[in-house]
This record gives C-alpha cells, structure tokens and sequence, in this order.
C-alpha cells in the first residue's frame, strides 16, 4: 500500500483530543509556576499586647500593672518590624496585628495612636470586670487561620505566651502556613506556655536590652496633702460609693454580676484601680492605712449591693 493509500486518521480522533488538552493543562501548570516562583513570600506578625505589656514590664520596670509604666509601642513594633525584615529576609510584611482589650471595645486613646501606624491593625477584645482580656485568643486564632488558608502569608510571627493559642498555631499549620513563636525573657521561670512552645516551628526570646529603650517607669506620685491629717473611715467610705457609682455607669449591671459572688474580696486589679481613683480624689495616699482601705472597700460594696 503505498503513501496515498495509508489511512489518515480523522480529525475527531478522541486520542488526539486528549493529547491537545494535555499539552494545552501543562503549559497553563508551567505559566502558572513561573508566576509563583516570582511571587515573593508574605510574613505578618501577631502581637498579644496583654502578654508584652505583662512580660515586658515585669521584666523592665518590675511590674506587670500597665499604669506603673509608659510602654512605647510604636518604638516596639518599629523593633518588631525590623527584626522580621532579618528573619524572612526573601519576604514582604503584610502587616502588624496588635490585640489588645477595652472595655465594651471602643479603643482607649493609646490603641488609637497604635491603630493609625501604617502596617498596623487593632484587634480589640474585651475587658471584664476583674480587668481580664476576653476573646483575644480567638481574634488571633480567626486572622491566623483566614490569613493562612487563603495563602495571604508563609510566615507568622507570633507574640504571645498563652496555651490557649495552641488552636491558632495549629489551624495556620494545617493550611501550610509556618508559625514561628516571639516571646520576651521571663523575669522569673517562663512566661510561655509549654504546649505553645511544642507546636511552633521556631521559637525567639527578646533579652533585657532588646525591651529596655521601649520600657519606661512612671515616677511615684507625691500628693499636695500629705503632711496633713488623715481622713476619717466615713470620709473615704464616701469616696469609696462614689467610685462605686462611676464603676458601674462605666462598666453596666453585667459585670456588677460578675464582681458581686467574690464578696468581701475584690479582684486584685479592680482593688488596685479602687485604691488609685480614692488617692487622687483624696489628695493623699493610702498606702500603710489599713484601717482606711478597708472602709473605702466598704464603700465601694455598699453601693453596688444597694443597687444589686
């Protein structure tokens, strides 16, 4: 049979198809990795503010009480950045997650001042009435988990201490995302929990000097009346309704109930913040006065029990 009398195979050949389709699938695969592999990778960095002012100034200034010191937070994310910008040398910042707690969530002045720095989101859950952050860890384990599964990041950072977040770790994991684990040196023992530091790709702890120049103590507080009599128990009683009254209209009926079983004991930062608004009402610290602190305790109960 010669060449003119070979049969041709027709144009509809079903091999011949899928062999065009293959080829036409590789070549989309190639453009498509060629386009990956120019692609940078993304890193964000997830900063638990209640653990770093905790870690930081216990560490620093020796007390974990926010009001004892001034913690320059643009300073620390700056710092933050920067040591990203060492780590995932090949990758771009997405951006900063700062969590925090306030009460009913509306930002305080300081968290507006971090939400306006470029790069960086604040993530606010809230306070209760014994001053605890509530919701944080899910806020973290949401944006960790959303960010990873969507391929936005490669590289977390994370700046935190609680077990809780174990979920978040593992979430991020699970969508291919690699969890690396920030924390500050513990001024005693550790300050991160154990099962965290198991889950983590990587763990970074920042020294004494590395958090020193963002850590400021506050000087004491000197007051126009101290050399004078004290007050008596029913006049800081008074004071002690009257922050009472301000408690509740700030904080609502809702964590009144939360405060009222612990009856007489108050939480310790609620006792502290008690103690802070009578001297300044006062004049005059109440350190060393037992007798008056229990009245303005007293007070303090007398006024949400009346309105219980």
């Amino acid at each position: 049979m010669n060449d003119a009398e070979t049969p041709q195979k027709p144009s509809g050949d079903p091999v011949h198809a899928l062999h065009d389709r293959l080829e036409r699938t590789n070549e989309l695969l190639r453009r498509m990795l060629a386009e990956v592999s120019k692609t940078p990778s993304t890193h964000a960095i997830f900063v638990d503010a209640g653990y770093v002012y905790a870690a930081a100034g216990l560490l620093v200034a020796g007390t974990e009480d926010r009001r004892s010191f001034d913690l320059d937070a643009e300073g620390l994310i700056e710092a933050f950045i920067d040591k990203a910008r060492t780590i995932f040398a090949d990758s771009r910042l997405l951006r900063v997650y700062w969590y925090d707690g306030a009460r009913r969530r509306i930002h305080t002045p300081d968290q507006q001042a971090i939400a306006e720095l470029p790069d960086v989101k604040v993530r606010l859950g809230n306070l209760n009435a014994n001053n605890q952050q509530k919701g944080v860890d899910s806020l973290i384990r949401s944006d960790l988990e959303s960010l990873a599964r969507h391929r936005a990041i490669s590289d977390a950072a994370l700046v935190g201490g609680d077990e809780d977040l174990v979920p978040a770790v593992e979430a991020a994991q699970g969508y291919g995302a690699r969890v690396h684990l920030w924390g500050i040196e513990a001024a005693e023992g550790r300050n991160q929990a154990e099962p965290l530091l198991w889950e983590v790709d990587s763990r970074r702890t920042f020294d004494l000097d590395f958090c020193r120049p963002y850590v400021t103590r506050r000087p004491v507080t000197t007051y126009e009346n101290e050399g004078e009599p004290p007050p008596s128990r029913d006049e800081v009683r008074f004071i002690g309704a009257q922050i009472a009254a301000i408690w509740l209209a700030e904080r609502g009926g809702e964590a009144m109930a939360e405060l009222l079983p612990g009856h007489p004991y108050l939480p310790g930062p609620v006792d502290q913040d008690l103690l802070i608004e009578a001297e300044k009402l006062l004049s005059r610290s109440l350190r060393g006065h037992a007798a008056l602190r229990r009245a303005l305790r007293d007070g303090f109960w007398q006024h949400l029990q009346a309105q219980h």
